[in-house]
């Protein structure tokens, strides 16, 4: 009996700690206790609304933690808390050098604050687990040379520039430019080779991946949203400093409403004053409706009368001045009828006027030359261009003649 109930307890207290094994198992597994993590960190202006062990995001799924914060040494003026994080595998992976951003917002209307993560866009991943090693430049040719797996592991750059000579992840075919450059080792890493945990990571300064050690931490730079008890209380600050304006602002108005008020009341008396000639100008229109109304007040009758006159006048003078002028037409067309008609039955009339101003032509010309009339007939002196002067009178020999 004694040995049965010694078997039993044996049994029951290996149950439970059996038990009680599996559930801290389940709990460190739910926890991420067992998964690879990478740490992060950055730089805030203040940590109001954060607290340690609070969920880190990404894309909306939390992957990872806030793990320490602190605040900066008195002497550093650039930064004023220090925000330590850590992100669980495989989502440490979409954190890259460019792109990858730690953006710090409010989460909800009691101040509280997260830290939420952007997915890289370019560059190279901030960890990597692949076999990195150093290695000499001739170790690295020979490397390649039994397997093309090996990479570059940094950024080579020709000195003074920011032109590439050979970029990370890319074979080592062109291993010899870091031996132009002065270099006698190189990082490399083998893609065909990773390992359980972190093996590399990404150093901004040297641009190149280094061994990971236990205080590794990569910098992930920060957006930071101020905190919304800062949003409000600037708020309040706002409505405070426009509050004067606003006082104005209704004062302005009560004033306005005063004197509208006023003008109102006026204008009950301007309305009472206008009566008379509103019901003249009703009366005027109303006249309106009969021909000729309008036509009476612009022109009166006495006007109207001798301006109906004078049209009449005016219209007789028109019918005799029209008569007059048919009539001279008509005597006009006579007299060139019968010049017409002389004309054609004098066929010689013509020739004669012809030989008439002939003949006077000639007996001008005669005049012209007649000594009693030739002064009236002289032509002005005209700037004529002169004469040739008269050559002298040379030698035979001069002249060139021959005898």
């Amino acid at each position: 009996m004694e040995r049965a109930v010694g078997w039993f307890v044996m049994l029951a207290t290996a149950l439970l700690v059996f038990g009680f094994g599996y559930y801290m198992y389940q709990t460190a597994k739910s926890k991420g206790w067992f998964n690879t993590k990478a740490r992060f960190f950055t730089f805030l202006n203040t940590a109001a609304g954060l607290k340690p062990q609070d969920p880190v995001e990404l894309m909306g799924f939390q992957v990872g933690r806030i793990t320490r914060i602190d605040t900066m040494p008195p002497r550093e003026f650039d930064y004023n808390i220090y925000l330590e994080f850590e992100v669980d595998a495989p989502y440490y992976g979409y954190m890259w050098t460019e792109g990858s951003r730690a953006k710090v917002a409010p989460a909800d209307f009691l101040g509280k604050r997260s830290v939420e993560l952007t997915k890289g866009t370019g560059g190279h991943a901030a960890y990597i687990s692949f076999m990195l090693r150093a290695a000499g430049i001739a170790e690295a040719k020979d490397l390649y040379l039994s397997d093309t797996n090996w990479r570059f592991a940094e950024d080579l750059f020709r000195p003074g520039t920011t032109q590439a000579l050979a970029r990370a992840f890319r074979p080592l075919t062109n291993v010899d430019v870091a031996a132009e450059l002065g270099r006698t080792q190189i990082n490399i890493l083998n893609l065909s080779q990773t390992r359980r945990g972190l093996t590399g990571i990404w150093n901004e300064k040297e641009n190149r991946y280094d061994p990971v050690t236990d205080g590794s931490k990569y910098w992930l730079h920060a957006d930071e949203s101020p905190a919304l008890t800062q949003r409000l209380e600037d708020l309040v600050n706002q409505v405070q400093s426009a509050l004067p304006n606003i006082l104005k602002l209704t004062n302005q108005l009560s004033l306005v409403l005063s004197n509208s008020a006023n003008l109102t009341s006026n204008l009950n008396f301007v309305a009472v004053d206008a009566r008379p000639a509103v019901s003249n100008l009703a009366l005027i229109t109303a006249q309106w409706n009969r021909p000729g109304a309008f036509g009476e007040w612009l022109l009166p009758t006495n006007l109207n009368q001798k301006l109906d006159a004078t049209l009449t006048s005016a219209n007789t003078n028109l019918d005799l001045l029209a008569a007059n002028l048919d009539r001279a037409l008509d005597n006009l067309a006579g007299i060139t009828s019968n010049l017409n008609a002389q004309v054609q039955a004098n066929t010689n009339m013509l020739s004669s006027i012809s030989k008439a101003v002939i003949d006077t032509d000639n007996l001008v010309q005669g005049l012209k030359h007649h000594w009693l009339l030739r002064s009236a007939f002289k032509h002005k002196a005209t700037n004529a261009p002169p004469e040739k002067p008269a050559q002298p009178l040379l030698p035979p020999k001069e002249r060139g003649e021959q005898r």
